[in-house]
């Protein structure tokens, strides 16, 4: 069942028009005319509250539409998935090859040409929409900013607004040339990309993206997954090995990692003896603790005692003193 044709249908058992229902559900008339003439695709529920106005005005059972479009969206998704990727608009494209840096232009557009909307295009053009679409969703409350980018694209703030929850409806298989007019193209300044490494910059315009440029890195990294340690299993379940092993000795002998082999718990018992002997560990002697003078008795008397001893060395080495006439 079409979202579209429900609608239609529904209009005219209520003798209504589309502009009615444009006023209802807050968006402007093209918008609602381009959706009900498949111009547009009907965005993803949840999204935007588009569905539930609608839904109320159209006296319809509630969530009736919104029931419509999951179905609706998940039976393109099976096609979409079935057949073989269509090439993007050629506008799309077109705006993707124009913003790409000049020095790396030549070699991607060699890569695009090969396949109708390969793996390399589909990449790309998934992260310039994530990017614009995170944009747009942080901003898209602020006045300031929905009246720059309304002025950037000759149109109303309200047009614009009205905009915004198609944009984030839409994905990479069904981005438009309305699309990139009105946010890609004022929002994405240019991107480069290491052909070797996949790594992408992105270089945002300034006037309507809160930071400059934005760079993603595919890096190939190892499976931080535990390996399964049959020995140290079988080692904790004998009771006359493991005996009186404490949680911290359990975590060291849990941390030991092993490329090619797989030892058996005679390992870990005797692993754990050579934890437990002090032979095998330089004691920590602690440093001697300076001890502070005070006024106390005890003090008074170190003192006193040391005077005495050093007059009694100068007493025994002190000069004879001149003989008088």
């Amino acid at each position: 069942m079409d979202v579209r044709l429900v609608i239609k249908q529904r209009l005219e058992e209520l003798g209504l028009e589309q502009r009615d229902l444009a006023a209802a559900a807050r968006v402007t008339e093209s918008y609602i005319s381009q959706l009900l003439t498949q111009k547009k695709a009907p965005p993803a529920v949840g999204r935007t509250g588009l569905y539930e106005r609608m839904n109320s005005f159209l006296k319809l059972p509630k969530g009736r539409l919104s029931a419509i479009v999951v179905a609706q969206r998940r039976e393109e998704l099976k096609q979409k998935l079935s057949d073989q990727p269509s090439a993007l608009f050629k506008e799309v494209r077109q705006l993707v090859m124009r913003k790409c840096k000049a020095e790396k232009r030549s070699a991607v557009c060699d890569i695009f040409e090969k396949q109708a909307f390969g793996e390399l295009e589909r990449l790309v053009t998934q992260k310039l929409l994530d990017v614009a679409k995170k944009i747009v969703r942080a901003e898209s409350k602020n006045e300031a900013w929905l009246s720059a980018a309304a002025k950037r694209r000759d149109c109303s703030s309200e047009k614009m607004c009205a905009a915004i929850p198609e944009f984030l409806a839409t994905d990479v298989f069904n981005i438009s040339p309305d699309h990139c007019h009105e946010f890609l193209d004022p929002m994405i300044e240019s991107w480069d990309i290491d052909l070797k490494t996949l790594a992408m910059e992105i270089v945002l315009n300034r006037r309507l993206a809160p930071i400059e440029f934005i760079k993603f890195h595919f890096a190939e990294v190892s499976s931080d997954q535990p390996q399964e340690q049959t020995g140290l299993r079988a080692f904790l379940r004998i009771p006359a090995m493991s005996a009186g092993i404490t949680e911290a000795e359990s975590r060291i002998l849990e941390s030991l990692k092993f490329v090619d082999t797989r030892p058996n718990e005679l390992f870990y018992y005797r692993t754990l003896q050579n934890l437990r002997d002090p032979l095998h560990f330089t004691e920590v002697i602690p440093a001697p603790v300076k001890l502070l003078r005070n006024s106390g008795k005890a003090d008074r008397q170190v003192q006193l005692d040391s005077r005495k001893r050093a007059i009694h060395r100068w007493s025994k080495h002190k000069p004879a003193s001149p003989i008088k006439k």
